[in-house]
């Protein structure tokens, strides 16, 4: 009697799924993925209509704004004329903006993340008398909208009279309880305990610890820190309003709103195109936000993904 092996190629071929029931589960993939498919589209159009409105807006006179179509470019393109124009209304005062705003984001966004980083590497590596209630109260303290606080803050510094200077804006701005609990989970699992150990018996002290080794590990999860507070300072609008009177310390955010209401109300000083220099002026200063993102979205997206995950 003869008895017959299946050869390996049959017994393969039996093992793998019939070609119908594969091309079942693709479909049945397809169809799955279809609808993820549309709602991502929905979101990014969303998000990038907006920008491509203010872009094609931005090339139009205050009258073809009303009299073309909202997505699509007027006869005569004039972005230049109009970025000139509002480089140069009210001599030259939306410059002035422009850098004062660069000055209250800039410095807020790294004085923020150094703070957010020093507190979070000492939440991390420390326990204290009051650890969990104090970091608690930082956790409540996220939940608590900022306008809020800001006549508080107003009255406060009032008193202390910095009520129409830089520090007015600034000062706020340096308290991120959201970066500092995003330093606290991030600097749990970036600043390993046997280096910090180690540096210790070396003889070094706790700044230098920090300062030489634990902002050198901490550094996507600065640049996170630096990218959220430069944004959230970048368009803050109520706080500057109610601090600042004089109009040559306005942020961008403040300024433009000037000179819509003068667009609105045709006040003094208000030209026939300056709606048209409003969009124009919210185009550029929306232009350095996304090259901060487009330069630092990489270290962005590792802060934002370690310490997601235990070792």
């Amino acid at each position: 009697m003869t008895t017959v092996t299946p050869t390996a190629a049959t017994s393969s071929k039996a093992g793998r799924p019939p070609a119908a029931a594969r091309s079942r589960r693709r479909s049945s993939a397809h169809r799955r993925s279809t609808p993820l498919t549309i709602a991502m589209l929905a979101v990014l159009a969303y998000f990038l209509l907006p920008l491509c409105w203010l872009l094609i807006a931005s090339t139009k006179s205050t009258q073809d704004l009303f009299n073309s179509f909202g997505l699509w470019f007027s006869h005569a393109p004039q972005l230049l004329s109009n970025v000139r124009a509002t480089f140069t209304q009210d001599d030259g005062v939306f410059g002035r903006w422009l850098l004062n705003t660069v000055l209250y984001a800039g410095v807020s966004a790294a004085g923020a993340a150094l703070l957010a980083a020093a507190a979070g590497y000492g939440f991390a590596k420390y326990r204290f008398r009051g650890h969990g209630a104090a970091f608690n109260l930082v956790l409540g303290a996220i939940m608590i909208p900022t306008t809020a606080l800001a006549i508080p803050t107003y009255l406060l510094f009032a008193k202390a009279g910095l009520v129409n200077t830089p520090w007015a804006v600034i000062l706020p701005s340096l308290v991120s309880p959201f970066g500092l609990y995003l330093m606290r989970i991030y600097a749990e699992d970036a600043v390993p305990d046997s280096i910090v150990e180690a540096a210790r018996m070396d003889g070094a002290g706790e700044v230098r610890i920090f300062c030489t080794i634990a902002l050198r590990l901490l550094a996507p999860g600065l640049v996170t820190v630096v990218l959220f507070t430069l944004v959230a300072t970048w368009n803050n609008y109520f706080l500057p309003l109610i601090m600042l009177n004089d109009p040559n310390l306005y942020p961008i955010t403040v300024g433009l709103s000037s000179w819509a209401a003068q667009a609105q109300n045709g006040g003094a000083g208000a030209s026939s195109d300056m709606l048209a220099l409003v969009v124009t002026g919210s185009l550029i200063s929306v232009v350095p936000l996304v090259l901060a993102f487009l330069l630092l979205q990489r270290y962005w997206q590792s802060g934002l993904a370690t310490g997601g995950v235990k070792q």
